[in-house]
């Protein structure tokens, strides 16, 4: 009796989807101006945010996400930048300000990234092999309820089953 009860549970669990994940497939078109980092946009440079290019968006997406992180850094991903609550935009503009809630050129608020501040903080690998650094977009349905200074982990957190498009681009820098 006890085995047909556990078979049950785990047909019902099946049947029901449990426990869902959310599911998005890449179909956005996210394209930077560059394969390798313009100096301009690092620390060896102003240290200023690209331009961002997107194509594909929904009509019924609220806001964007974005999330820059290197994941080739020593000892973890190391993140760049967060910034969410953007209104849907085929371009992000470059030089976003580094200020928690952002005014212009576009609307956004921003959040602290591995350096400890706010906003974007460009490629700074050590020496040797070029860094691969990835911007992913993701398409929400909804503005998140999200204080600014907010970390990676929050901000996840805060998309999860908002995200109805995704996509990214990637460049590389080294020194």
């Amino acid at each position: 009796m006890e085995k047909v009860a556990i078979i049950g549970i785990i047909i019902a669990s099946i049947l029901s989807g449990w426990p869902k994940k959310e599911k998005t497939k890449e179909d956005l078109t996210v394209k930077l101006e560059f394969d390798e980092f313009p100096v301009k946009h690092t620390c060896d440079g102003d240290d200023i945010s690209p331009k961002i290019m997107i194509e594909g968006l929904k009509e019924e997406v609220k806001s964007l996400a974005i999330i820059m992180d290197d994941p080739d850094a020593p000892f973890r991903t190391f993140n760049h930048w967060l910034i969410w609550n953007i209104e849907p935009t085929d371009t992000i503009p470059e030089n976003i300000p580094k200020e928690k809630e952002v005014s212009a050129p576009i609307k956004a608020i921003q959040g602290i990234n591995d350096f400890g501040e706010i906003g974007y903080g460009g490629p700074c690998p050590p020496p040797g092999k070029p860094h691969r650094y990835y911007f992913r977009i993701y398409a929400l349905d909804a503005l998140l309820d999200l204080e600014a200074g907010a970390d990676r982990k929050i901000l996840e957190k805060e998309m999860e089953g908002h995200i109805i498009q995704y996509g990214e681009a990637m460049a590389k820098y080294g020194r």
